[in-house]
C-alpha cells in the first residue's frame, strides 16, 4: 500500500499542497476531490457567490501516508470484510482513523497547509470540509460519509481539523458505503477544503429536480434557520418549497424547534427557538424563486441536475456546495416531439435489475418493435396508445388486470391537462394480442408448438457449431428472425391469450354466479406443459437421488467450488448424484436469476447456485415428493371442477352455463402451462448464442485483446462483432460502461416514467384492508401464516418448509424454491407473470406488487399473506 502511495506521489501532475478555489476546475478532481472540484467549478457561475477559500490537495494526504507501514495490512483486512459486518468494519476503521491522526506531518507540509490563512483577517472563521476523490461524483454522491467542521478559528485549529478530515476517510459509514458500491479503499484519497465561513441566518438545500419523483421540471428547496447543521442532522423539520416554472407551487412550513449557530471563539451550539418563531417561514416566495433561478444556472453549468447547499446572510445567498443528484432515474432518449410516457418492461418480465449492454442488444434484437433504454432497463413508449381513445381503454384494462399500480400511475398522467399530445388521426399500430380470436382447447396445438420450437433449437445448435469469428455474428443475425418467429408466432400468442382469457372468464363469471373468489387458481393446479413448474418438481427428483448418500450430502453442504460435479465421482453415491444433477442441467441449465439478461451466469456455468435448493429439498421431503405434489394438484383441480359444474347446473340456464364453464376449464388447463414455454425457448436459444460468443471472447483474451472474456458484456452486439473483426477494443469505453452499469444497478426503476423524468407512482385504491396491512395484487388464492424469509439472491436462500419467501421479484429461476415455501410476497409482478402462474399451479398462496416489501418486512418476522384479497399483515 505504501508503495502505491509513493508511486502516486512521484507521478502526480501537480505537487502543490494547496490550491485556491478560484484556480480549480473539474479535471483536477484527483488532486482536490469531488467537493473541491465542484466548488472550483461553481466559482465563475453568475450569482453563486462562493465563499473564498482554498483546498489542501491529495498530494499532502499521500505524503503523510507514504511512510505508514501499518496501512497496507489494515487495508487488506478491510478489503475482506463484508459490507454488512458492522463489527468488523468498526474495529478496523477505528485503527485506521487513529493511525491517520497520529501520522507524522513534516514542518514544511504543516506550514503550507496554514500559509493561505494570512489572506484573511485575524479571527476569521472557517469551514473545514472533507473532499474525497470518490465523493460528489456523477455516480455516487457520498453525501455525509466524511466529516466537516464549522467555525474553525486559528491556524492550530485549522491544522487539527484537516487531520480530522483525513481520518474521516475511514469512518464506519464511509467504509461501508465504499464496500456497498464496490469502490476500492486504495483508490480513494482525501483533499480538504478550507473555506471562509458564512454566519448564516438561514441555510438549506436546493434540488434542481424533485428528489422524490425525479421530475426535472420541479425545483425543491428545503430551508431552516441558522447554519443548517440542525437541518442536515435531522433535528428539525425544514420548510419545503417547490417551484414549477416561475411559480412557487407548494409551501410546507415545518416546525423548527432549534437552530445551530456559531459560538464566539470557535465551534457551534444548538439553540432553542422561541415558540412563535418555530413555525415562521424561513424564506419569502421571492427568495425561493431567486434560489430556483440560481439553481437552474448551476444545473446548466454542470449539465445535469444538482443538489446544492446554500446559506443566507442578510439578503445575500451564498453557495457552499453543489453535487450531482445521483438517485435520479435517467430519461430515455427519443427523437419524438412533446411529452412521452414509458412503461417498464422489467416489471412485466419480473426482472428489474440493470442489464449490461450486450444483454440489452439481444433484447432489442429479439423484440419486434424498438424499446427505449434508460438506466440499463428497457421501456415501452405508450404515449400514442394512451393518447388515442380507441387504444387507451384496452391498455388500461390490460394494466388493471396485470398490474394495478401501473394502471393507477397511467391514470394519474391522464388526469393532467395538456400533458399528452393531441391525437393526430393516424391509426396506432395494434398489438398482436389486441385482435387474437379465442381458440378451442386443442392439446395437439400446444404439442405442435413445442415440437416446432425444439426442432428449430436443434438446428441452431447444430449449425452454430460450424461457424467461427466474424461469421458467427452474421449467423446470429440471420438466425434472429427464426427466434422471433418462435417467440412471437401468431398461433403461440393465440394459445397464450386463450389461457389468459379463459382464466379471466372463469374468475369473473364464477365470481358473479357463485361468489367464488379466484376459482381459476385451483383449476390450473398441475396443468400440463408448464416447463417452469416441471423444473421445480424435477429438482425434487434430483434430491431423491442424492438423499440416500450421506457422504454426498455432507460434501455438497461444505463445497462452494463451481467444479464440484467433477469431484462427486470420488464419493460413495457420487456417480449417481453427478448424473442426476447433470441431467437437470441439460434440461434447465440455461436458466438463472435475471435470465433475460444474456450476460447473467447460467446454472450450467455456475451450478453451485442450485445447491441451496437441492439441499433444502433433501432436508424437507421424503422420496417421491414430486409425484405426490403433482397428483395432489390434479386432485384439487378435479374436485374444484366437479364442485363448480354441479353448482352452475343449478342456476337458471344452468346446462348452458355449465357447458360454457367446462369449455373454459378445458381451455385454461390446456393453455395456461404453455404460457411459460416461449420464454423458455427464447432463453434456451440465448444460451446457444452465448456459448458460441464466449468462445470468441476467450480467443480475444488469448490474443491479449481483452483482459477478461466478460469484458464483452459491456459492448453492444455490433461493437463485439467489430472487435472480433478488427482484433481491437476501446478499453476506456469498457471501463466507462462498467462504471455506468454499477451506477444504474443502484437505481430503482419506476413502473411508469415520463419524459420530464418523473417516476409516476401508483396506489392501490382500496378500503377493505386490515389496519397496518401492506396492500398488493392477489395472484394465488388462500391465506397462510409463517416465518418471513427476506431473500435477495437465490444462492443465499436458507428456507425450510412453511417459510414465506419475501423478495423483490421472481423469475423462472426461483421456481425450484417454490416447492419448499408456503407463501410468496414480491415487490414486482402481475397476474400473469411467471411467479404468479407457477404459484397458482403449485397451490402456493401469493401476493405480488407489494411496494417496499423487502424493507418493510424484516427477515424472521411472522406474517400473514392473504392471496385472495391481496395483502400482507405483519404479526410479530
Amino acid at each position: 500500500m505504501t508503495e502505491t502511495y509513493r508511486a502516486a506521489t512521484v507521478a502526480a501532475e501537480n505537487d502543490r499542497y494547496v490550491l485556491s478555489l478560484g484556480e480549480i476546475r473539474q479535471e483536477q478532481l484527483p488532486l482536490v476531490g469531488g467537493k473541491g472540484a465542484n466548488l472550483g467549478e461553481l466559482s465563475p457561475v453568475d450569482g453563486a457567490d462562493v465563499p473564498d477559500g482554498y483546498c489542501v490537495t491529495t498530494t499532502a494526504f499521500r505524503e503523510v501516508l507514504a511512510g505508514a507501514d501499518w496501512l497496507a495490512e489494515l487495508l487488506d483486512g478491510l478489503g475482506e470484510v463484508e459490507a454488512t459486518d458492522h463489527e468488523g468494519i468498526g474495529a478496523l476503521s477505528a485503527q485506521l482513523r487513529d493511525g491517520v491522526r497520529q501520522a507524522d506531518l513534516s514542518a514544511d507540509l504543516a506550514e503550507a497547509i496554514v500559509a493561505p490563512l494570512v489572506r484573511f483577517a485575524p479571527g476569521t472563521a472557517f469551514a473545514v470540509r472533507s473532499s474525497a476523490t470518490a465523493e460528489d461524483l456523477p455516480t455516487a454522491s457520498f453525501a455525509g460519509q466524511q466529516d466537516s467542521y464549522l467555525n474553525v478559528i486559528g491556524a492550530d485549529a485549522v491544522l487539527a481539523q484537516v487531520r480530522a478530515c483525513w481520518a474521516s476517510l475511514f469512518t464506519d459509514r464511509a467504509v461501508a458505503y465504499r464496500l456497498h458500491h464496490g469502490i476500492d479503499h486504495r483508490a480513494v484519497t482525501m483533499a480538504v477544503v478550507v473555506q471562509e465561513m458564512v454566519a448564516a441566518d438561514a441555510a438549506g438545500v436546493l434540488f434542481t429536480a424533485d428528489p422524490v419523483t425525479s421530475n426535472r421540471t420541479v425545483t425543491t428547496v428545503e430551508a431552516g434557520f441558522g447554519l443548517g447543521e440542525a437541518l442536515v442532522s435531522g433535528l428539525v423539520n425544514p420548510d419545503v418549497y417547490q417551484v414549477t416554472g416561475s411559480e412557487v407551487t407548494t409551501r410546507t412550513v415545518g416546525v423548527k424547534a432549534q437552530a445551530s449557530y456559531a459560538v464566539d471563539g470557535g465551534g457551534t451550539r444548538e439553540e432553542a427557538l422561541p415558540p412563535d418563531h418555530q413555525t415562521s417561514r424561513v424564506l419569502t416566495d421571492a427568495q425561493v424563486l431567486q434560489l430556483a433561478e440560481l439553481g437552474r444556472r448551476i444545473e446548466a453549468h454542470f449539465g445535469r441536475p444538482q443538489d446544492v447547499e446554500w446559506c443566507l446572510d442578510g439578503e445575500r445567498f451564498h453557495i457552499v456546495q453543489s453535487r450531482p443528484i445521483t438517485t435520479l432515474f435517467p430519461i430515455p432518449e427519443t427523437d419524438k416531439p412533446g411529452n412521452r410516457v414509458y412503461l417498464s418492461v422489467g416489471h412485466q418480465q419480473m426482472m428489474t435489475d440493470a442489464i449490461k449492454p450486450l444483454g440489452l442488444s439481444f433484447w432489442q434484437m429479439t423484440t419486434p418493435r424498438p424499446m427505449a433504454v434508460a438506466g440499463g432497463r428497457l421501456f415501452v413508449d405508450v404515449t400514442d396508445r394512451l393518447a388515442t381513445p380507441t387504444t387507451r381503454d384496452a391498455l388500461l384494462e390490460g394494466m388493471g388486470r396485470s398490474d394495478p399500480l401501473m394502471r393507477d400511475a397511467l391514470e394519474t398522467v391522464l388526469a393532467r391537462e395538456d400533458f399528452l399530445p393531441e391525437v393526430s388521426g393516424e391509426p396506432v399500430e395494434a398489438l398482436p394480442q389486441d385482435s387474437l380470436p379465442p381458440i378451442d382447447a386443442d392439446p395437439d396445438l400446444v404439442t405442435e408448438l413445442i415440437g416446432r420450437a425444439e426442432a428449430s433449437l436443434a438446428v441452431a445448435e447444430r449449425e452454430i457449431a460450424q461457424v467461427r469469428g466474424a461469421e458467427l455474428f452474421d449467423f446470429i443475425l440471420a438466425d434472429f428472425p427464426e427466434l422471433r418467429q418462435r417467440v412471437f408466432d401468431s398461433e403461440s400468442l393465440q394459445a397464450i391469450m386463450a389461457g389468459i382469457g379463459a382464466a379471466w372468464w372463469l374468475n369473473e363469471n364464477l365470481g358473479e354466479w357463485l361468489g367464488e373468489e379466484s376459482p381459476a387458481d385451483a383449476l390450473t393446479q398441475s396443468a400440463a406443459n408448464n416447463v417452469t413448474s416441471q423444473m421445480g418438481l424435477a429438482l425434487l427428483d434430483v434430491a431423491d437421488v442424492i438423499r440416500p448418500h450421506p457422504e454426498v450430502v455432507a460434501f455438497l453442504r461444505a463445497t462452494a467450488d463451481e467444479q464440484f460435479l467433477d469431484q462427486l465421482p470420488d464419493l460413495s453415491g457420487g456417480e449417481q448424484a453427478r448424473a442426476a444433477i447433470q441431467e437437470y442441467l441439460d434440461s434447465y441449465g440455461m436458466r438463472c436469476i435475471g435470465e433475460i439478461d444474456l450476460t447473467r451466469p447460467r446454472w450450467s456455468e455456475q451450478p453451485a447456485a442450485l445447491l441451496p435448493a437441492i439441499l433444502a429439498n433433501v432436508d424437507a421431503f421424503e422420496p417421491g415428493e414430486a409425484e405426490r405434489r403433482f397428483e395432489a394438484g390434479l386432485q384439487v383441480s378435479r374436485a374444484k371442477e366437479h364442485a363448480v359444474l354441479e353448482r352452475v347446473r343449478l342456476l337458471p340456464d344452468g346446462e348452458e352455463k355449465a357447458a360454457q364453464t367446462k369449455q373454459m376449464i378445458d381451455r385454461v388447463r390446456v393453455f395456461t402451462g404453455y404460457r411459460e414455454y416461449p420464454k423458455y425457448g427464447m432463453i434456451s436459444r440465448y444460451f446457444v448464442y452465448k456459448q458460441a460468443l464466449m468462445r470468441e471472447a476467450q480467443v480475444l483474451v488469448d490474443e491479449g485483446v481483452l483482459a477478461d472474456a466478460e469484458e464483452v458484456y459491456y459492448l453492444t452486439f455490433e461493437e463485439f462483432a467489430e472487435a472480433v473483426r478488427s482484433r481491437r477494443v476501446d478499453h476506456s469505453l469498457i471501463r466507462s460502461r462498467a462504471a455506468e452499469h454499477a451506477a444504474s444497478a443502484a437505481l430503482t426503476p419506476p413502473r411508469v416514467l415520463t419524459s420530464d423524468g418523473e417516476s409516476v407512482l401508483g396506489q392501490y385504491r382500496r378500503e377493505d384492508l386490515p389496519e397496518g396491512a401492506l396492500p398488493g395484487l392477489p395472484v394465488s388464492a388462500g391465506t397462510v401464516e409463517g416465518r418471513a424469509r427476506v431473500v435477495r439472491d437465490v444462492a443465499d436462500a436458507d428456507l425450510v418448509a412453511g417459510d414465506i419467501l419475501v423478495t423483490a421479484f421472481t423469475d423462472p429461476s426461483w421456481s425450484p424454491l417454490f416447492v419448499t415455501i408456503a407463501g410468496l410476497v414480491t415487490e414486482v409482478g402481475g397476474l400473469m407473470t411467471h411467479g404468479a402462474v407457477v404459484a397458482r399451479e403449485y397451490g402456493l398462496t401469493a401476493v405480488v406488487g407489494v411496494e417496499g416489501a423487502t424493507d418493510l418486512i424484516r427477515d424472521g418476522q411472522r406474517i400473514r399473506v392473504n392471496g385472495t384479497t391481496g395483502y400482507v399483515e405483519i404479526l410479530s
